[in-house]
């Protein structure tokens, strides 16, 4: 087989392209909650902003683009009232059940 010189090109998958409707965000959001893990929660969060546009969710929040990144990362660790703006500017309410 004959070498072409030219490399395969794959396309790098963004989650974030996944979370497309507010329905599927929010199922992920309380997955994230069910599973007790402050990253997986902050990332997933992250990954609704971004599916949302994080320039606009800065802009909304006041919070810098950089410092949602981080927060919202899966090492990040938001301070609440980070989470009750960033919720609010994605239109999200968040509920708590009794567990059994």
């Amino acid at each position: 087989m004959a070498k072409t010189g030219k490399k395969d090109q794959f396309t790098e998958l963004d989650p974030a392209t996944l979370l497309n409707t507010a329905e599927v965000q929010a199922e992920a959001i309380t997955e994230a909650f069910e599973s007790g893990d402050a990253g997986l929660i902050a990332h997933t969060i992250g990954l609704v902003a971004r599916s949302r546009g994080m320039t606009s969710v800065a802009e909304e929040t006041g919070i810098a683009r950089p410092s949602l990144y981080r927060a919202l990362s899966q090492d990040g660790n938001p301070r609440l009232n980070s989470l009750v703006e960033i919720f609010a500017a994605l239109n999200i309410k968040i509920e708590a059940k009794i567990s059994a």
